[in-house]
């Protein structure tokens, strides 16, 4: 009896032949479904109301002219937009970003490994050269801007560093002179940063098996041979999450730049976040200081989008 109940039971659930499965909810799991989207609703709202509806309504005045203080404006369509790439300076300021971004997603990277590599080793002093190397990135960026500007003054360390050692020669006004004021800003920001790379690489680092390594060795593999060909392709993934994030950050610099030239010497040391400063809070132009930012939104968005489908091809491989 039992046996028959069990087997029309079983007949009951199982589909015919040619028909697929109907997977069906009982109520109470709707319900327990329901109960945690409840939770998300007020982070989404906020998110929504501090985040999402001030970025759509700035990116609408990008094609006013509103002045910034009255209720009523025009729209101006393409205008904003149209002016960016005949402003000089917007150029100018979008080639310097550009190659800030190249330079810190580059030597970012390459100091961050190196210090990973070196302080993945059995070194004594590992746990504190850690905290040293990292103690900058928890410095405001600001402050580190003006940490710097001081160092590279005339009169600052750096100066009388080369003096000290007789290198009065190659003494510079670092921030002054158009051919340094952006090296020195890039100097600063992998002076702050570089750490923070460090420590997703000794993340990544602390994965790979130890015995691949040692059966390297054992082959007669040399260091550069262990790195390149299992080392590297280990923690891709790392490089990966680095790679994006110092584009990303290399592409947004204002802070150091702002305390350290504020753009200058004579806009040679302009980004895109200082010319939307400058045009937004200087000169109260701001649907065109708008239309800079949505540009640069929709650059950085798209040179992410591409540089991760690019290395995560690696990683995939």
């Amino acid at each position: 009896m039992l046996i028959a109940e069990q087997q029309t039971a079983s007949q009951r659930v199982q589909p015919s032949s040619g028909q697929r499965p109907l997977l069906r909810r009982s109520p109470s799991a709707w319900r327990g479904l329901r109960v945690p989207l409840w939770f998300v609703v007020p982070a989404l709202a906020t998110y929504a109301f501090v985040t999402l509806w001030p970025s759509i309504r700035g990116a609408m005045y990008a094609f006013t002219d509103w002045n910034g203080i009255s209720s009523s404006f025009d729209f101006v369509g393409l205008d904003n937009f149209v002016k960016i790439f005949s402003d000089p300076l917007a150029l100018s300021a979008l080639g310097n970003t550009l190659l800030l971004a190249a330079v810190i997603m580059i030597l970012q990277n390459v100091f961050g490994l190196l210090l990973a590599l070196a302080l993945n080793t059995a070194v004594k002093s590992r746990d504190a050269l850690r905290v040293i190397f990292f103690a900058p990135v928890v410095l405001t960026p600001l402050v580190a801007g003006y940490i710097w500007s001081y160092l590279l003054s005339p009169d600052g360390g750096v100066n009388s560093l080369l003096s000290a050692f007789g290198l009065g020669a190659w003494r510079q006004d670092w921030l002054g002179d158009p051919h340094f004021a952006l090296g020195s800003v890039c100097v600063a920001i992998l002076w702050q940063f570089s750490g923070y790379s460090m420590v997703i690489y000794l993340a990544g680092l602390k994965a790979v098996p130890t015995e691949l390594l040692e059966a390297a060795v054992v082959d007669g593999a040399g260091p550069f041979r262990r790195f390149f060909s299992i080392v590297l392709p280990l923690i891709n993934g790392a490089v990966v999450i680095n790679l994006l994030l110092t584009l990303i950050g290399g592409l947004g610099q204002f802070d150091q730049v702002f305390a350290m030239t504020q753009g200058g010497p004579g806009n040679a040391t302009q980004t895109i976040s200082t010319v939307i400063y400058k045009n937004g809070f200087q000169l109260g132009d701001f649907p065109y200081a708008t239309a800079l930012a949505v540009v640069m939104a929709i650059v950085v968005a798209a040179l992410a989008i591409l540089q991760y489908r690019l290395t995560s091809r690696q990683v995939q491989r």
